[in-house]
């Protein structure tokens, strides 16, 4: 190609280990033209990427056309395998930083973190062609040869550490269960006050009974294939405010009259399977028992909630360990319902059967 035909970006000259790199937008039209992704029969060490997992394309694309006004993407980092210049603007800018990137059109692109971003991306403008002209960020980097671009991917990657579901939770306000287990917590101080907002597991040491990303898991399961419709916030609170009525010990720890370390190794319903369980147990209260669901759950107080208590090996614990896996979670909702006089589903009295049986479950 005519090394006289270039792309021109505009952009600013940055330095990091003592080599230039530089930042731009580039037009979300322009992504899939210039950043291919064709490494796919390659063997690992010869590539500079991970391979592409299409199955997490339709959700990104579908986060985008879902959020038109609002979604955001961080910065792709690409890397350039030709002889680029930086032409500073002649306006007196700071040390020359501000003016124009010119690559030639020759030049190979390399992706080194933001490959699923730029597929989605591709993908998401054949429903919505109207973000031709809205642009993202790149990050430009001379490459330096394959050994470089991977040691970026490494690099970028070390210290990417994904937050807490229980933090994601907190500060997601698109999805209608986060919102409705901030809600509960909103509603309910008391309760609020034995929920750890930020980490999704507890220390030994922990205040907290439990966590937020396991009040919405249990929440998620409250509400599922109901249609609640405008009440749906007030029963969603009003459940999780009657089920804490009927546990004496959690007030016990809002009040400081036991530790969450102490109720946690004695007892069971401090602890997410139980809360989960609940959750199950509410759903079918609400389809099944619309009228009369407040009454049924005064009878949580007869459970027996002691780890020690054999009746609950096999389904809330295992060799005397709590196990949260969704088989636990339903042998342990069977057993709450047996309490409240509560049938059970077509899945509920398989596994029960094979626990009775002495199987495990697949």
């Amino acid at each position: 190609m005519d090394p006289s035909f270039e792309y021109v970006f505009p952009a600013i000259r940055g330095i990091q280990a003592g080599r230039e790199f530089y930042v731009s937008m580039c037009p979300l039209r322009l992504l899939p033209k210039l950043f291919l992704f064709n490494e796919a029969e390659l063997v690992p060490e010869l590539r500079a990427q991970r391979l592409l997992n299409r199955a997490r394309l339709p959700e990104i694309a579908r986060y985008i056309g879902e959020n038109r006004d609002s979604y955001v993407f961080s910065p792709i980092t690409a890397s350039v395998d030709a002889d680029v210049r930086f032409a500073a603007a002649s306006n007196g800018n700071q040390q020359g930083m501000i003016g124009s990137l010119h690559i030639p059109m020759s030049a190979r692109f390399i992706i080194n973190d933001g490959q699923h971003r730029r597929a989605a991306i591709e993908m998401a403008l054949r429903d919505c062609p109207e973000l031709a002209d809205e642009s993202i960020a790149v990050v430009f980097f001379l490459d330096r040869g394959l050994e470089r671009c991977q040691q970026m991917f490494a690099d970028l990657n070390r210290y990417a550490i994904r937050p807490s579901r229980s933090l994601s939770v907190l500060y997601d306000h698109r999805d209608d269960k986060a919102r409705l287990a901030k809600l509960v917590l909103e509603q309910l101080s008391d309760f609020k006050a034995l929920v750890e907002m930020e980490k999704s597991s507890l220390s030994a040491g922990s205040k907290k009974l439990f966590t937020l990303s396991a009040l919405c898991t249990a929440t998620t399961a409250l509400v599922a294939n109901l249609e609640l419709r405008d009440e749906e916030d007030n029963t969603v609170v009003a459940f999780w405010h009657e089920v804490y009525g009927q546990m004496p010990e959690w007030r016990s720890v809002r009040k400081g009259e036991m530790t969450a370390g102490a109720f946690r190794q004695q007892y069971l319903h401090a602890h997410g399977v139980v809360l989960h369980a609940l959750g199950r147990v509410g759903n079918t209260l609400l389809q099944q028992h619309e009228r009369n669901w407040r009454g049924k759950l005064n009878s949580l107080r007869k459970v027996d909630w002691r780890r020690s208590h054999p009746s609950w090996e096999g389904r809330a614990t295992l060799g005397g360990n709590v196990s949260k896996s969704f088989q636990n979670v339903i042998l342990t909702t069977n057993l709450i319902k047996a309490h409240l006089g509560l049938a059970l589903s077509p899945e509920e009295q398989r596994l029960e059967d094979a626990l009775t049986r002495g199987e495990h479950a697949a």
